[in-house]
């Protein structure tokens, strides 16, 4: 379980590598919630999201944006994500603390995430996918 970001000219493009799907998708919504406000701790806050997608590529980008949705308008900053994916389905639990302006400045907003150079590919060692987070 990792994640790491990759040169980009504009926007934050990260590589996040799982040992399956499920781990794959919380580790996207980690790297994006790093990149938004670096300090993220696992709170007393907790909720649930379900999505449902035409295929893997849009499952991906619609967690990640309601995540973020649910983050700007409950004003959470999430830490940690049990997600479960069937199919083209996923439901996640979604952990994290209040918004703190002197604890989360520093980071990044992030507008959006984006199919430009989206990918899901699965290797020897598990699942890998490179996501664009438009900043």
């Amino acid at each position: 379980m990792s994640f790491e970001e990759l040169p980009h000219q504009a926007d934050v493009r990260v590589r996040v590598r799982a040992e399956d799907c499920n781990v794959l998708f919380a580790e996207a919504a980690r790297a994006m919630f790093s990149i938004m406000y670096v300090t993220c701790d696992e709170g007393e806050i907790e909720r649930r999201v379900s999505v449902t997608s035409d295929d893997m590529q849009s499952l991906l980008i619609d967690f990640l944006s309601e995540l973020l949705f649910v983050s700007e308008v409950d004003r959470v900053v999430f830490s940690s994500f049990d997600v479960v994916i069937t199919g083209t389905s996923l439901t996640a639990t979604a952990r994290g603390e209040p918004f703190n302006p002197a604890k989360h400045l520093g980071g990044m907003e992030v507008k959006g995430v984006s199919y430009s150079g989206l990918t899901i590919t699965r290797d020897g060692e598990g699942f890998c996918s490179e996501i664009l987070f438009d900043v």
